[in-house]
């Protein structure tokens, strides 16, 4: 299961959507997910499908990758459909039985919103699989730079989501090898009843943290040994620079929300 979280991972690549300024890639991540909870009927989603799978095919990262990274949210997708099924009032009945009750609402709401998770997740997994960290660093630290004004920590905050990102691949690696040294020395951690693997969690939760305030501590040290220090006056050796592709996105962006509106307004 483990393995299956691809979140923070980049897959490097010459296409058009790798080649995109990565400011360019965080606004139209923003304005999709913004379109996503705008759309309310069927021809949206389908549409919100449509522009998924025409982005996935731009930037060449295969179907499966993205269905990869949806495998550990399955509880989560499953909980989700579950509560909008069984407690989304209605007057059509399609089921009941005792007390349990479903209606053509509620069934048409936990499709809805089953769909909603899924595409706002793989919308977001292919911002991070096109993007390195530090060129979403760089995107966000100049997107924030307006709020220097007001003594915001832009560079800082920016620095640290760059950091985390880097890391989550790495921190799964490390757990994921605990957990095949706890298991080699007899460690039960996938039998019993909730609480029990919970409390089997234990000895691994404490080398992790152990493994992780390790690397924080080299990484901080290997950054004052080069003399690091960033925010003001810091250059950069790649210059962040919008080119004709970035304006042809933002117009394809734009006529994406305006066909949602359209479909929202239709009700089609």
């Amino acid at each position: 299961m483990l393995k299956d979280i691809t979140l923070g991972q980049f897959f490097p690549g010459d296409t058009p959507v790798h080649n995109l300024d990565p400011r360019t890639k965080l606004l139209l991540t923003l304005v999709y997910i913004v379109a996503l909870f705008l759309v309310n009927t069927w021809g949206g989603y389908l549409l919100v499908f449509a522009v998924l799978c025409a982005v996935t095919a731009l930037s060449r990262i295969r179907p499966r990758a993205l269905l990869k990274g949806l495998k550990p949210l399955v509880f989560i997708i499953v909980f989700t459909a579950v509560l909008n099924l069984f407690f989304t009032p209605g007057e059509d009945i399609l089921f009941r039985w005792k007390f349990v009750r479903i209606t053509y609402a509620g069934l048409d709401r936990a499709i809805a919103m089953v769909l909603r998770v899924m595409f706002l997740v793989s919308g977001t997994f292919l911002l991070t699989y096109t993007t390195s960290p530090l060129a979403i660093t760089d995107g966000l630290e100049r997107l924030m730079s307006p709020l220097k004004k007001l003594h915001v920590p832009v560079y800082e905050l920016s620095l640290m989501m760059c950091i985390a990102l880097r890391f989550i691949p790495t921190l799964i690696e490390e757990t994921d090898r605990i957990m095949s040294a706890q298991k080699a020395r007899g460690a039960d951690l996938e039998t019993g009843t909730l609480p029990e693997r919970a409390k089997a969690l234990l000895p691994l939760l404490i080398p992790l943290f152990i493994s992780a305030f390790r690397r924080a501590d080299e990484l901080a040290l290997a950054m004052e040994c080069r003399c690091y220090n960033g925010g003001q006056g810091r250059t950069r050796m790649k210059q962040l620079r919008m080119a004709g592709r970035d304006i042809a996105a933002f117009v394809l962006g734009g006529a994406f929300v305006a066909c949602v509106l359209i479909l929202r307004r239709l009700g089609i």
